[in-house]
């Protein structure tokens, strides 16, 4: 089976090529605006850019399913006029044109990358999202992703195509860049950290467990027409996960015991509160629906993931 993958080059679509090369079920096809270097067993598919009016018709031939992992990500320092406008470019309309010609091309089954910001930005303590939780987004990137989610059920249900959703949290593993790259930069460097009294909690995802739930719903059964959330089955909190880093690179953590209210305070102060919010608040996902329906586990354990994660780094 083909199975046509966007993002081939990026941090998630990649991985999820070498997967299903390596797996020799499928042959994928990484889907890239230039020529890159593939695993074998994979092709490559030269495509555009991910709009509105893109051609996709070479890419599909021979298509049985999709991994839809290309996006305008979210952007920390935002300099866009309009930054709903050019998210829906890209993570609407885009997604939803190489969708229609999906189904028209006769793919069965279309597996879409979304994220957790569909759900929203933060849970109440001891509380979780789920999968049947009513959207919530709130900022621009997460309403694109909803928005998505919406028009791809609706073509799934006009075109008879299967959709899946796949929400992710935070993303690690080798590669990853954002939060995640600077923290364990940080800890890396022996940086003192004034996060040592977090007692938040946060769910992630260590890149292997989610390619593994994207391959999972590129063939069960049960996932079709389906939202799942992807998570690590375990949550930490910012302390515990910087302290869980370091011990990834066989280092100790500088945490220094700085009240939450005051950190909070000062990043308002300099305008950073979006970054107070992912450092303080708690964010945490509920994946029994994902466990039982698909009867699913995640293979790779967070102290085994973040030292994949970091292996690169250590000096």
């Amino acid at each position: 089976m083909k199975v046509l993958v966007t993002g081939a080059t990026g941090f998630v679509g990649g991985a999820v090529v070498s997967s299903l090369a390596r797996e020799r079920r499928w042959t994928p096809v990484a889907a890239s605006r230039r020529h890159a270097l593939l695993p074998d067993g994979a092709e490559l598919a030269i495509t555009p850019s991910l709009g509105a009016d893109a051609d996709w018709s070479d890419a599909l031939q021979g298509v049985e399913g999709v991994v839809h992992a290309a996006a305008r990500v979210h952007v920390m320092d935002e300099e866009a006029a309009d930054p709903l406008a050019e998210y829906r470019h890209t993570n609407v309309e885009g997604t939803l044109a190489l969708a229609w010609q999906a189904a028209q091309a006769g793919v069965r089954r279309f597996v879409f990358v979304s994220s957790i910001k569909v759900n929203g930005e933060q849970t109440s303590p001891h509380c979780a999202f789920t999968a049947e939780d009513a959207p919530a987004p709130v900022d621009p990137y997460g309403v694109s992703k909803a928005e998505a989610e919406a028009g791809l059920f609706a073509l799934a249900r006009e075109t008879g195509m299967e959709v899946v959703v796949v929400r992710p949290p935070l993303v690690y593993g080798p590669g990853a860049g954002g939060n995640f790259a600077r923290m364990a930069r940080w800890v890396g460097k022996g940086v003192p950290l004034p996060l040592g009294a977090l007692d938040n909690r946060r769910s992630l995802v260590g890149l292997d467990n989610l390619v593994d739930l994207l391959v999972t719903c590129l063939e069960h059964p049960a996932a079709a027409n389906r939202v799942f959330l992807a998570g690590d089955g375990e949550d930490l909190s910012t302390t515990g996960l910087l302290r869980r880093v370091a011990a990834a690179m066989g280092r100790r953590a500088r945490l220094v015991p700085v009240p939450p209210a005051l950190l909070r305070a000062g990043a308002r102060a300099v305008g950073r509160a979006e970054i107070a919010t992912r450092l303080l608040d708690s964010l945490q996902v509920d994946i029994t629906h994902t466990r039982q329906t698909l009867s699913w586990e995640p293979p790779v354990s967070v102290d085994e993931g973040l030292r994949r994660a970091v292996a690169p780094s250590r000096g």
